[in-house]
């Protein structure tokens, strides 16, 4: 069941990665790279703070093949269209937010279990921070190499929703089958995401500012 979780949290995010690099205009080969680090930087991260060398995506090829086929698929159906109404853009992109807030939930709880596996289950922060990191790893690294602000930092509360989405997981885990606080996890992320992205709920932002001098006088 894990595998095809991450499957399909790997498509996800390679769509989500295609969807950011179509709209910074990236050729082929920027979409292909968008598009596999977002599906894969969160998992090689969580590898590499767990001690896990090399990283998954190295040593099982079915997650940059599952990547590959994603971002190929969007190619073609982007060279077939070649443009698309202002209606059925937006919904492209309400689908790419659902795309996000799967991926986001699978990739979080799951990072949590690979910290677990790996003998930190006695660390509920260690377990918790890995998992909160796999969600949102990916979606960093594709945010930086399009030059934007990240997500997580700005809008639709993102990492918050992969903080409790690891929290459901792992207070569950003690109380009801593996597989139940899995999918509870999973679906507390996509709850909290989809209805940010439908509501526009965002954190709460603080800016300090000088008075203005007229106000000074």
């Amino acid at each position: 069941m894990i595998l095809i979780l991450e499957i399909i949290g790997t498509i996800a995010f390679a769509f989500s990665g295609c969807m950011v690099a179509n709209s910074k205009k990236m050729d082929v080969f920027g979409v292909w790279v968008l598009g596999i680090v977002t599906a894969m930087g969160g998992g090689a991260v969580r590898d590499v703070l767990l001690g896990q060398f090399p990283p998954n995506m190295f040593r099982n090829g079915i997650y940059i093949a599952v990547a590959t086929a994603t971002v190929v698929f969007w190619l073609w159906n982007a060279a077939r269209r070649g443009a698309l109404s202002r209606h059925h853009f937006h919904q492209l992109t309400f689908v790419m937010d659902i795309c996000d807030s799967v991926g986001l939930g699978v990739f979080a709880v799951v990072g949590s279990q690979t910290a677990i596996r790996c003998g930190y289950g006695d660390n509920l922060f260690l377990v918790i921070f890995v998992g909160v990191l796999t969600g949102v790893g990916g979606g960093l690294m594709r945010d930086v190499m399009a030059n934007m602000m990240p997500v997580i930092f700005r809008k639709r509360i993102y990492a918050s929703a992969a903080l409790a989405g690891s929290v459901v997981y792992v207070v569950l885990l003690s109380w009801i089958p593996e597989v139940d606080a899995i999918l509870a996890g999973i679906v507390m992320v996509f709850v909290i995401r989809t209805m940010a992205s439908m509501r526009h709920w965002d954190l709460p932002v603080y800016v300090l500012e000088p008075e203005d001098q007229e106000q000074d006088r």
